[in-house]
């Protein structure tokens, strides 16, 4: 079985009038939302059981240490790919966009691990699952999406498996 984890960054620090979006970092809560994503993702029967899996990160500074912090180095993760191409920051991305960028990093015989913006990453959980997070896809929330066997990532219905959120 593959699995798609779908993570939107940990919390960052808040937009400064002048200052570049893409060089935000994380906040202190941010830092503690990555413990506990490590935490999961180091843990074989929580979220490190979803590995390993391919990371398709976005350049942002935020994403990338979103990915250092809570993924990189653990059971969930084993090998990563950084692209500004799904930087909400300078276009609006789309769920497809995300998808084409996924489908394109796919290796067709490991699980996926995105790490992106909102609110495409809650579009991109809403196209493959139909839920909607009734809490919103919530700063540094990781929600997993069973894929089909050994088949490229496309447009069509998959199953919500779990999800984790920090506090």
């Amino acid at each position: 079985m593959r699995y798609l984890t779908i993570v939107r960054h940990a919390k960052a620090t808040p937009a400064v009038a002048g200052a570049s979006d893409f060089d935000r970092a994380l906040s202190a809560r941010g830092v503690s939302q990555c413990a506990q994503l490590r935490a999961w993702a180091n843990d074989p029967e929580e979220l490190g059981r979803f590995g390993p899996s391919v990371a398709l990160v976005s350049a942002a500074r935020r994403t990338q240490q979103t990915f250092e912090m809570a993924f990189d180095g653990t059971a969930l993760v084993s090998s990563v790919e950084v692209t500004d191409a799904i930087y909400n920051g300078v276009r609006d991305v789309s769920a497809d966009a995300l998808l084409e960028a996924l489908a394109r990093v796919d290796p067709l015989n490991a699980s996926l691990t995105l790490i992106a913006h909102n609110p495409s990453v809650l579009e991109l959980l809403w196209m493959l699952t139909g839920e909607f997070a009734p809490e919103g896809f919530k700063t540094a929330g990781a929600y997993v999406v069973a894929l089909v066997g050994e088949e490229r990532i496309d447009r069509c219905a998959y199953e919500s498996v779990t999800r984790y959120v920090p506090d």
